[in-house]
């Protein structure tokens, strides 16, 4: 059951900013497994039974490493200064029900698609290009905005591709890369509380209609 993150936690990516090596982390590592590893398995667990999107099964929670991959990066340095993590649908799809992370830099929780695959990025143009089903796409995204979720793309074109009129009344849409819908920023001490559990629910419960919009209309 989780119970919050110790609020010795933050601490831990703090030193790790500062010493950044494989003997410390080594000597630390059960301290970032119980601090973190653990109860944010947890967190997503609980959070996960609470999320419903129709028909759509949802997997087991996965969490990233906190080894980066620095083989095309200048920055060399060995760890991440966060811990990730997602609630995944059982079958791979476009849309994620929740992404988190939480660490030195920030906490952000988001769902949605990032980047859509080539494939899958032909499929959103064509449902954004259409009034049958681009005029509900922008409705439910105002709906969002308006409510306090930030909701975009990233990395987006500069411009609209062709061969789509740079004039078309949906634009913005299909100058994105993905779609992502943030949730608003986590009250102060809220990280530390159980109630983290029903908030998170809270707000993946308001965002699962694009969630299960994304997941459901555009396919491979």
């Amino acid at each position: 059951m989780f119970k919050g993150f110790d609020r010795t936690a933050p601490a831990f990516f703090a030193e790790l900013a500062i010493e950044m090596n494989k003997a410390w982390f080594e000597a630390n590592k059960q301290r970032y497994q119980d601090q973190w590893v653990t109860p944010m398995t947890e967190l997503l667990t609980e959070v996960a039974k609470g999320l419903t999107y129709g028909k759509l099964k949802l997997g087991s929670p996965k969490l990233f490493r906190i080894y980066r991959d620095t083989r095309f990066s200048k920055d060399k340095a060995p760890y991440k200064t966060h811990i990730a993590g997602t609630i995944p649908f059982a079958k791979e799809m476009s849309g994620m029900p929740m992404y988190m992370h939480i660490g030195l830099e920030e906490e952000y929780v988001g769902a949605g698609s990032y980047y859509f695959e080539d494939n899958r990025l032909a499929a959103w143009r064509k449902l954004v290009a259409a009034d049958k089903t681009g005029k509900p796409l922008v409705a439910m995204v105002g709906k969002l905005r308006k409510a306090g979720y930030k909701v975009g793309g990233h990395d987006d074109y500069k411009r609209v591709p062709k061969p789509f009129d740079a004039e078309h009344p949906r634009a913005e849409f299909l100058k994105m890369k993905g779609l992502t819908a943030g949730i608003p920023p986590m009250p102060k001490g809220l990280l530390h509380k159980p109630a983290l559990v029903e908030w998170l629910v809270e707000h993946g419960k308001a965002v699962s209609p694009l969630v299960t919009w994304l997941a459901t209309s555009i396919k491979k």
